[in-house]
């Protein structure tokens, strides 16, 4: 349950952040349309800073150190280090890549679907040229290989699961890493170490600086980890909220129905004044001049019979609604 639980923790935080900073964007875009431009960018340098301080400080991820759990390497040794010692440096970079720049890559491949998506619908290249054949090419190859992606974590997470692998990502496999609960010892070295580096004096200039950054990097990450704990339940409903599937709900329950025909008149009188030709007008009888459509009927006249009859009666000919004359709308024909 941790484990999937970490998992799905990074993965509401990302879209509710990205709400947040849209609706920024769009009340005041002169001062915070940069933000949306450049949002993957700085949400990654702000995943590193706090990645970077939880592998550092807790052997962990944010969301893993979240739900007290700690990455050890793999292998057989038979006491589990401290959370406070620390990742070998192999591991602890091999994760650090893998946590933030995996999902930074995948981010931007799926908004570069997306857009040539779009492209292929409404481009200008020619169908046989070698660009169009390429990129559709990789439009109909993308959704094999994410569904092998996708396949790749769920039967990791299966074996997982049965007991069969000691991982329930292939990241950490690759990271050479396993997870583990954090026990009674892990937790008093993180509070002594906590307690340590607030108390702790630097003697020389060099020594001052590197704890100030320090101290600023670790400032910067414990914040946003705050924050993100104390809104976690608050993004993941802002995250559901705002999901495709809630909106289509919405969208159904909120939706306008569908107005039902005039019952007040009756079918055979209105039919009768259609005209079997459909280019001719119902007002004059005779092929319709200058076409105009009413917006509130759908009906077509000529420009002149239905501007002095709108005119005159402030409702449509055949169906009786309510028309004025900015409900007249002009037609263009090709032949026009």
């Amino acid at each position: 349950f941790e484990a999937v639980a970490q998992d799905s923790l990074m993965a509401a935080v990302k879209p509710a952040l990205q709400h947040l900073v849209k609706v920024l964007a769009e009340s005041n875009p002169g001062r915070y349309g940069f933000l949306w431009h450049w949002f993957d960018e700085m949400y990654a340098l702000l995943d590193l800073l706090l990645q970077q301080h939880y592998l550092a400080r807790c052997s962990a991820s944010f969301s893993e150190n979240f739900y007290s759990l700690k990455r050890i390497p793999i292998g057989d040794c038979r006491q589990q280090p401290l959370a406070t010692a620390g990742l070998p440096k192999r591991q602890h970079w091999k994760s650090l890549l893998l946590l933030v720049l995996v999902p930074y890559l995948k981010g931007k491949l799926e908004k570069l679907v997306s857009s040539l998506k779009e492209e292929d619908e409404y481009s200008i290249h020619p169908p046989s040229s070698s660009w169009k054949r390429f990129y559709r090419a990789f439009l109909a190859a993308y959704p094999f290989v994410n569904m092998t992606w996708e396949g790749w974590f769920l039967i990791q997470q299966l074996c997982y699961i049965l007991g069969k692998a000691q991982h329930h990502s292939p990241m950490l496999r690759l990271a050479g890493v396993r997870l583990v609960r954090l026990n009674a010892e892990d937790i008093q070295a993180l509070e002594k170490k906590l307690a340590g580096a607030t108390s702790s004096q630097t003697q020389s200039i060099k020594t001052q600086v590197q704890s100030a950054v320090r101290k600023a990097l670790g400032g910067i990450a414990i914040s946003l980890s705050t924050g993100l704990s104390v809104s976690v339940f608050f993004l993941q409903f802002l995250e559901w909220w705002y999901s495709s599937e809630n909106q289509e709900t919405i969208k159904s329950l909120t939706a306008l129905p569908t107005p039902p025909p005039p019952v007040h008149l009756d079918h055979g009188a209105s039919s009768a004044l259609l005209p079997k030709l459909k280019t001719v007008c119902p007002l004059c009888r005779k092929i319709r001049v200058n076409a105009t459509a009413l917006s509130t009927s759908g009906f077509v006249f000529c420009y002149r019979c239905v501007y002095s009859y709108v005119k005159t009666h402030q409702r449509c000919p055949i169906t009786g609604y309510a028309t004025e004359l900015q409900h007249l709308v002009k037609l263009y024909s090709p032949e026009s």
